[in-house]
């Protein structure tokens, strides 16, 4: 990876240091959420029972997503970071790097540049080089896990559904091809190397480096669809180290908490069926909002 000292800035006037905070104290910032549930959450009280039930981190999104979707109120952010303990995530839209400029000043502890959002710049993301905070990323696939990594991510999201249905089939799918990537490429020659980062247009380097690590040189979280225990295990027993709970799963639940445990529970204990099974009894009432309908699915068909 290259050294943030070596990276220029988008001119004389940025607001960031990137003396601050080198690649390698970012990508550790991110390594102290392995294992855990990132939650989305629109309010204080939402923030408060995702703290409550063991979040590793929140999300703080707008409440209202109609029209088009941008970085949510700097001051939604401020009451939110005043009434939890945990660390603060929020969004910015792709390529808009004066909304994580503010989102840096307002003191979050990472910025996700998330495609949920509206695209500010169809064409480049966000030189995530150029700022202290570290910068969550999505991908579908190996390549584009990569780029975002030379770009700067210090953690990648692998995504599925964006629209919030409890749909969890395209994130299986974008997961599991990025773990077959990563098999595929730990069993070729070191010759096959060169080819395979052209084919996917990705670094040679931190192709290199993902062969020799096994992995994604970054924390690998998971999102899209992941709305009870199961979803959760699953994710970690497909070799993720994480995964992002969309604010769903608070809406028509009558216990809130118990859903969350429950998830938090399930990311901790993926491999023990003991605590999967204790944690999925009981929810059926509590998904009854993200059944997909055929109603929902023409709407979504539409």
């Amino acid at each position: 990876m290259a050294e943030d000292g070596v990276v220029t800035l988008y001119n004389n006037a940025a607001i960031t240091d990137t003396k601050k905070n080198p690649v390698s104290i970012k990508v550790g910032l991110t390594q102290m959420l392995r294992g855990g549930a990132i939650l989305e959450v629109s309010n204080t009280n939402q923030a408060k029972i995702a703290e409550e039930a063991g979040a590793c981190c929140l999300v703080i999104t707008e409440p209202n997503r109609q029209g088009i979707s941008r970085m949510p109120d700097p001051a939604l952010i401020k009451q939110i970071k005043r009434a939890v303990s945990i660390p603060i995530m929020s969004r910015s839209r792709i390529g808009h790097f004066v909304e994580a400029q503010i989102l840096e000043r307002v003191g979050v502890d990472y910025i996700d540049e998330n495609e949920v959002l509206a695209i500010a710049d169809e064409f480049n993301f966000i030189n995530k080089h150029n700022f202290r905070c570290p910068f969550v990323c999505g991908c579908r696939n190996l390549g584009e896990a990569l780029r975002r990594v030379r770009e700067g991510a210090a953690m990648i999201r692998t995504q599925g559904d964006l629209s919030g249905t409890g749909n969890i089939v395209e994130t299986v799918k974008n997961v599991r091809s990025v773990m077959g990537e990563i098999r595929i490429l730990n069993n070729m020659d070191e010759d096959e190397v060169f080819a395979f980062s052209k084919k996917i247009a990705a670094p040679y380097d931190l192709v290199a480096q993902t062969k020799q690590m096994g992995r994604l040189p970054v924390v690998h979280f998971a999102a899209g669809g992941i709305v009870t225990p199961a979803d959760a295990a699953l994710m970690m027993q497909l070799g993720c180290d994480g995964v992002f709970v969309g604010s769903e799963v608070f809406d028509n639940c009558s216990d809130p908490y118990k859903r969350v445990r429950g998830i938090v529970e399930a990311v901790r204990h993926y491999n023990d069926p003991h605590v999967l099974v204790e944690n999925s009894c009981g929810l059926e009432g509590e998904m009854a909002g993200l059944n997909v309908t055929e109603e929902r699915m023409e709407q979504f068909g539409e």
